[in-house]
């Protein structure tokens, strides 16, 4: 087998494949040790043809392939699609429309986050061969079997997505499916803007000096791990955001003290370079501190009502055959549990009809859980 790597041989394939209705896609990159993926091989792949394309390949020019990635005509087939998209983000190409075969998964009965060598196995009753998982798909050359592994991982996917496709239509969920699939294409998800990295965490407090540190020191972090090529946990871990936020180290020796910060990180460059940081916004915290507005209840959730939630969620998305996890989360719970008008995805369109109209009926009392054996039922309350 032999992977793309001239310019002619990947125009010619991307012909072949221009007019398909869809396009199995899988990567295979290296991030462990840096910020930005390294991208080192495509998969790609139609009922028709597939072929593997080697970015590594010296004067490669992969705009033909990812012109076929913006196409709109062209359906892009992915599993677990959000690191590979990220990369032809970073690369230039949204790919769009998307269909993510584990999340299609999640609405047609196969529980949460199922694997894709799980859904190869159900599906199409083909076990894969799982002895190539752990190559390193930097090195070259690649021998036929690493190859003939990372193609399978598209061949397969292609024969999936129109079973799994038809599936989802016979039952009625294709439109469900189709819109969290709208989701993954937004350009939010996949943004890296160093000023946005504070969005991604959770402060604790709403006082000005705390969310003025907080963001300067998530920005700043955020920065250094891409000025550096650095996973951003290795410049400093999340709780180490935090931390710096509620003590707003000004100092080395402050630094030194912190429990989430790395030994000696205050009297380091970059332990400088974040004190300075620090002092300039903390001279003005007003100034620096985003504008948030604090929630407008401070009360926990009933934890008797979100168990009863949780027991109702089970119950829907079991009777339904839909993994709970694609219906609600345990925060959308908490937050129905104290405000019947939360604005949760739980309480919007086939999820409502589904299950949030059915949580406000239980909180008022209007229906009963009840146990039929080992099954839980759903019953109305005559009033």
């Amino acid at each position: 087998m032999t992977p793309i790597t001239t310019n002619e041989a990947l125009q010619a394939f991307c012909a072949d494949v221009a007019s398909a209705p869809f396009i199995a896609v899988d990567t295979e990159f290296m991030r462990e040790t840096t910020y930005w993926p390294k991208l080192c091989l495509i998969q790609a792949a139609t009922p028709e043809h597939a072929a593997i394309i080697d970015p590594l390949a010296d004067g490669l020019d992969l705009e033909p392939f990812l012109a076929i990635l913006r196409d709109p005509a062209v359906v892009k087939v992915f599993h677990a699609c959000r690191q590979d998209t990220e990369i032809f983000v970073k690369l230039g190409s949204m790919p769009e429309p998307i269909f993510d075969t584990q999340v299609a998964a999640m609405a047609a009965g196969f529980g949460d986050q199922v694997s894709y060598d799980s859904l190869v196995r159900q599906m199409l009753r083909i076990e894969l061969d799982k002895g190539s998982r752990f190559t390193d798909w930097s090195r070259r050359p690649l021998s036929d079997s690493q190859l003939v592994y990372a193609l399978g991982d598209v061949t397969h996917l292609a024969a999936l997505y129109p079973k799994l496709r038809e599936r989802l239509q016979r039952e009625g969920r294709l439109d469900w499916v189709m819109a969290e699939m709208a989701d993954l294409s937004d350009p939010a998800l996949y943004d890296t803007n160093p000023e946005n990295a504070w969005k991604r965490l959770k402060p604790k407090k709403y006082a000005a000096k705390y969310l003025a540190a907080f963001v300067a020191a998530a920005v700043w972090r955020e920065r250094a791990a891409q000025e550096r090529d650095q996973p951003r946990g290795r410049i400093l871990k999340d709780e180490a955001i935090d931390e710096i936020a509620q003590q707003a180290p000004t100092d080395p020796e402050a630094f030194n003290r912190l429990r989430s910060a790395p030994k000696g990180f205050g009297a380091s460059r970059l332990g400088l370079e974040l004190t300075a940081e620090l002092k300039r916004v903390l001279a003005d915290p007003e100034a620096h501190a985003p504008k948030l507005a604090r929630p407008a209840h401070n009360q926990p959730a009933p934890p008797s009502v979100v168990e009863l939630l949780k027991v109702l969620l089970k119950a829907k998305s079991d009777n339904a055959g839909v993994a709970s996890k694609l219906i609600a989360t345990v925060a959308d719970l908490e937050k129905i549990a104290i405000d019947d008008e939360a604005d949760v995805e739980a309480m919007h369109g086939w999820r409502r009809k589904l299950f949030g109209d059915d949580a406000l009926k239980l909180k008022k009392g209007e229906i009963a859980l009840v146990l039929n054996g080992s099954r839980v039922e759903v019953v109305e309350i005559e009033g």
